[in-house]
């Protein structure tokens, strides 16, 4: 059995995620407080004890899944449990990137808050809004964002067959969604998000980025991360800062990240953090493979349970 990691992005978060699996393990506990020796931000605090628009607040989402997500790869290790390969959902590229050991912990924790907070302050100003296009497919939707005339929308993730987000100005997306209803939508889901993640937009939160990124380090590691931006694993000389801060300007090509997993033999993948969205990607791609998630007690046990009478 091969285990792959799959890492959630934002949109994934709601207030109180991970609180039993924080109130039962003291080795979950000491992850949010590396974190917050790290930032000086609260992590548990605004996790469990703030509310939607506090927990939705970029600065604050992607420092919460993050946390999260490493908290629960450090239960997973106490039980002997690895991956071969992993990869995550925008953000949840640096879980994966800090999971490989290509980032250090402390590196990791510092960019990731410093991302939230660029991406945060430097959106452009407008009314922005986020859609899950569902039973679309990609050239469809490609031509209907750009077609579109009342303002500017874009692909930003290919999630997997028939799951298409768009990113853009919310008058250009009511539009968009009446375009595609009548082009043969089967959904529309409005996401968590509010900014043009993902498209040209953020042009100068990527260049602000790239600065950051250049004060961390790179390390090499034989555990390999599939990369957004083209679906294709990191090699030794790819610049891993400048596909990073190219990474929240470039469409996330996820549906692909998956299936090249899966060309590398991976037969179990486990999401690791918040939500289970990327746990239903998976499975619209090959219903055959063995998929957990972990984001709670029970989630935990039954994953554990579940790859121990695998490997047994």
């Amino acid at each position: 059995m091969k285990i792959g990691y799959l890492f959630p992005g934002q949109g994934s978060q709601s207030v109180g995620m991970g609180k039993d699996l924080y109130d039962r393990f003291e080795t979950y506990r000491n992850v949010y407080e590396k974190v917050k020796e790290i930032t000086g931000v609260n992590v548990a605090e605004i996790t469990f004890n703030s509310d939607d628009n506090v927990l939705n607040q970029t600065k604050n989402t992607q420092i919460c899944i993050l946390t999260m997500s490493l908290a629960i790869l450090e239960l997973l290790k106490e039980k002997n449990i690895n991956a071969v390969v992993s990869s995550g959902l925008s953000l949840g590229e640096y879980s994966a990137l800090i999971y490989s050991g290509k980032i250090s912990f402390e590196d990791g924790v510092k960019i990731v808050y410093k991302r939230g907070e660029l991406m945060q302050n430097f959106c452009p100003e407008g009314n922005w809004s986020m859609i899950a296009v569902l039973g679309l497919d990609e050239e469809k939707v490609i031509e209907l964002c750009s077609t579109e005339e009342n303002g500017f929308v874009a692909p930003a993730n290919f999630n997997c067959p028939g799951q298409i987000v768009i990113s853009g100005e919310r008058n250009a997306i009511c539009k968009f969604i009446e375009r595609a209803k009548e082009s043969g939508a089967k959904k529309i889901i409005e996401l968590k998000t509010s900014g043009p993640f993902h498209t040209e937009k953020l042009k100068q939160a990527s260049l602000e980025l790239k600065k950051e990124l250049n004060k961390i380090e790179i390390h090499k590691s034989s555990l390999k991360v599939i990369k957004n931006i083209d679906g294709i694993e990191y090699k030794e000389d790819d610049d891993v800062r400048d596909i990073l801060s190219k990474h929240i300007i470039s469409p996330v090509k996820f549906e692909k990240c998956i299936r090249e997993m899966i060309n590398l033999g991976v037969d179990c993948f486990v999401e690791v953090g918040p939500g289970k969205t990327l746990s239903s990607f998976v499975k619209k791609i090959n219903r055959e493979l063995q998929v957990c998630n972990i984001n709670n007690i029970d989630s935990l046990n039954n994953t554990i349970e579940s790859i121990d009478k695998i490997i047994k």
